[in-house]
């Protein structure tokens, strides 16, 4: 049993959507991405796509939303990714037929690298962060020069655990799966008809060589999302909710270390009081 199924049976919450619940979900994510451009009066949107199922979701939907002529495809590769991310990524091009580019990241990051300081280019998530921030200023390069606005591919998850890049890849206009449960992200993927095997690929910020999102917060997606639902956006303690999941003490307080260790990702930089 899953702790998605675990948590329904002994909690009564319910992570993912009846049919109906889905087909209302997608309809208000196409309606929000409708609004979001018009009322930018834009002429469509930028999606940077990595081949992960977060930004072939919002592709998906934004050419629900707009037409496959106005979403345009940024693949943003640099040495970190893996050659499967960018044959995955053109293939939801592909298949949506949408209009995309591929802009090698190495030179703008090699740039950085050669101006900064050594004590910074030695640190490995420095590095990657620079990578982030990178494929940000490019998607509002492409999105300021051809009147667009940028969608974003975060997902409520990675959201409350900070799992981010700060004015990274949470640099961007909206995010229409930024509500969602990466388990809900599937499930919505999977009513989009995307291809399983992108469904299921293993998540990556392609950050370094090797990286994968569940390795470096050190618990899998399906926990995740359980001890988020129960224990920070619901209303369970730390003990409770490791004696409803079968999640350990040590991986519950992880999540919550997250949490709250990211607490300024998820507001406006601070100021001094006016008075």
């Amino acid at each position: 049993m899953t702790n998605t199924e675990a948590l329904k049976e002994k909690t009564g919450v319910e992570l993912l959507f009846s049919e109906s619940e889905l087909a209302a979900r997608r309809e208000r994510i196409v309606g929000f991405i409708e609004d979001v451009v018009s009322e930018a009066d834009a002429e469509g949107a930028v999606v940077a796509l990595s081949g992960g199922i977060d930004s072939t979701t919002v592709a998906y939907l934004a050419v629900e939303a707009l037409g496959a002529d106005a979403v345009h495809g940024l693949l943003l590769p640099s040495s970190a990714n893996a050659e499967a991310d960018e044959t995955d990524a053109e293939r939801v091009a592909t298949t949506l037929e949408i209009e995309y580019d591929t802009i090698e990241i190495n030179p703008i990051v090699d740039a950085f690298v050669e101006a900064a300081p050594d004590h910074a280019v030695e640190d490995r998530m420095a590095l990657g962060n620079v990578r982030v921030r990178t494929r940000a200023v490019l998607n509002y390069f492409v999105a300021n020069a051809e009147s667009r606005v940028v969608l974003g591919t975060g997902n409520r998850s990675e959201a409350m655990t900070g799992y981010y890049t700060k004015y990274g890849d949470q640099a961007v206009d909206c995010n229409p799966i930024g509500n969602l449960y990466k388990c809900q992200v599937r499930q919505l993927a999977r009513s989009l008809d995307v291809p399983e095997d992108l469904v299921t690929r293993t998540p990556t910020a392609g950050m370094w060589d090797g990286q994968t999102d569940e390795e470096e917060m050190g618990l899998g997606y399906d926990d995740l999302d359980a001890v988020l639902a129960l224990c920070v956006d619901g209303p369970l303690s730390k003990h409770a909710t490791v004696e409803t999941l079968d999640v350990g003490a040590d991986a519950v307080g992880r999540v919550l270390e997250l949490h709250e260790a990211s607490a300024h990702k998820r507001a406006m930089p601070p100021a001094p009081d006016a008075s």
